[in-house]
């Protein structure tokens, strides 16, 4: 337990999840926002410009590919099938995004684990996610230097616009992890609720539904359960 950590009724500036998924595992899990929200005005400086531009350029993809046009091709079909099923990642990564905002934030875990613990588990992934993001960093940013042979292909760039965002993704995604593991004050909320959830992750998704996006509910969690049925054994 690093020495700046502390319980307080305070209000954090960020708020994650331990979220018990089965078998002794754990995942970290906030809200994202909307893929759908309309990003800020063009900001000034390289970094921040190319930020907001590949987030623009994506984020029409996965709207486009989430509302088709009725004769799409095969071609256009897959595509869409693969962009949503990336946004769908993508957008998972933003619990490390919402870490780079804020020196406090607050770890709601289980209300069976202590907080010492719980912010063992918390660190050992974070600090995982540290060194997957930065080694992904590498990996697409090469990877969306070579996209550019597809400008030659008619419509927009999608593949460009994916490597662009995953660079970006794992760019924030590494930063945030890295300030959660050296910079951030953390506090701990224990959660009778995310006990429960743990005991139904060997439960078919079926079985389980209703009591999952109840949970939910009572959490203020709309995304949830998606999230849940995605990760959980």
């Amino acid at each position: 337990m690093r020495p700046d950590e502390r319980l307080t009724e305070e209000v954090s500036d960020v708020v994650i999840y331990l979220v018990p998924v089965g078998s002794g595992r754990y995942e970290l899990y906030s809200e994202a926002p909307s893929d759908d929200a309309e990003p800020s005005r063009e900001p000034a400086g390289f970094w921040r410009r190319f930020a907001h531009r590949a987030h623009a350029g994506w984020r029409e993809a996965v709207r486009s590919a989430r509302h088709p046009d009725s004769d799409a091709g095969l071609f256009a079909r897959a595509r869409n099938a693969i962009v949503c099923k990336a946004a769908e990642a993508i957008a998972e990564q933003r619990t490390l995004w919402a870490l780079r905002h804020g020196p406090d934030a607050e770890l709601v875990h289980p209300s069976d684990l202590g907080a010492p613990e719980a912010a063992a588990i918390r660190d050992r992934m974070i600090e995982r996610a540290r060194v997957h993001h930065l080694r992904w960093l590498t990996v697409d940013a090469v990877v969306l230097i070579a996209s550019g042979v597809f400008m030659i292909v008619p419509g927009p760039n999608v593949i460009a616009y994916y490597f662009a965002f995953r660079v970006v993704g794992h760019y924030l995604s590494w930063q945030g992890a890295r300030r959660a593991l050296t910079d951030t004050r953390w506090r701990w909320r224990a959660e009778p609720a995310l006990v429960e959830l743990g005991r139904l992750a060997h439960l078919p998704r079926a079985a389980r539904a209703s009591r999952v996006v109840a949970i939910a509910a009572d959490l203020n969690l709309p995304r949830l359960a998606a999230f849940f049925d995605r990760t959980a054994a």
